[in-house]
């Protein structure tokens, strides 16, 4: 079964999901903050950045032409993600999580997301719901037009959409923050050939078992769906 097989529904034109991970970045800074960590977590994961190599924040701020504030937060929050280490006296360098570390957070991360999946099914509102579907086919067209990075970004939403659902905020956050340590290498295999065609029918598992109700069948299908990450991720290591 797919969504196909389900009535057509009208859904809302510009759909709203509810956003657990931030407020709206109405601070420019913030924003900057956001660009410069993705693009420096980018570069770490494809190994343009080295382990050990410093990130100079002065050197960082030149390089991208901003102030030392958003490089500040960027590199704050690449220490939350496991990416960069904070050295008392030393500065900031570029860290590499270990294999078995890096298994242990997926590990986490695919049972708080088979959770908030489980009870998403159980408690989303019809208006939920619809949002979720608008989500889920605005992936499935970005899916064949093969840019990661959007596909990347629509996905943010997919999941919080997920997370929202749960109506369990303090689930909900457990379970992004995990996400934030583990963005950067769920992003990363985004670039793997027909990643981004698997990842939608994946999410068309996880969404069809929540639109049945299907608490069980959710959470399989999402905690399958992110156990795939992890692999593809550790092919996308070995390929940079």
């Amino acid at each position: 079964m797919t969504l196909d097989d389900f009535p057509p529904g009208t859904l809302p034109a510009e759909p709203v999901v509810p956003r657990v991970d931030r407020a709206s970045p109405s601070v420019l800074k913030v924003t900057r903050a956001e660009e410069l960590r993705l693009q420096l977590a980018d570069e770490i994961v494809r190994g343009a950045l080295a382990p050990g190599a410093p990130l100079d924040e002065t050197d960082i701020a030149r390089r991208f032409n901003v102030s030392r504030t958003p490089v500040r937060e960027a590199l704050r929050q690449l220490v939350a993600s496991g990416l960069v280490e904070a050295r008392p006296h030393r500065g900031a360098v570029v860290a590499q999580p270990s294999i078995e570390r890096l298994k242990s957070m997926f590990e986490a991360m695919a049972e708080l997301e088979a959770l908030c999946a489980g009870l998403a099914a159980e408690r989303m509102s019809a208006a939920e719901r619809h949002g979720l579907e608008a989500v889920h086919e605005e992936l499935r067209v970005l899916s064949y037009a093969g840019n990661p990075d959007r596909f990347h970004e629509v996905n943010e939403r997919f999941h919080n959409a997920i997370y929202a659902g749960s109506q369990n905020g303090y689930i909900a956050e457990i379970t992004l923050a995990t996400r934030v340590r583990v963005q950067p290498f769920r992003r990363a295999q985004f670039r793997n050939l027909g990643r981004l065609a698997k990842s939608q029918a994946e999410h068309d598992r996880v969404v069809v078992a929540i639109m049945r109700g299907d608490k069980q069948g959710a959470a399989t299908a999402m905690r399958a769906h992110i156990e795939l990450v992890r692999g593809e991720y550790e092919i996308y290591a070995v390929s940079v």
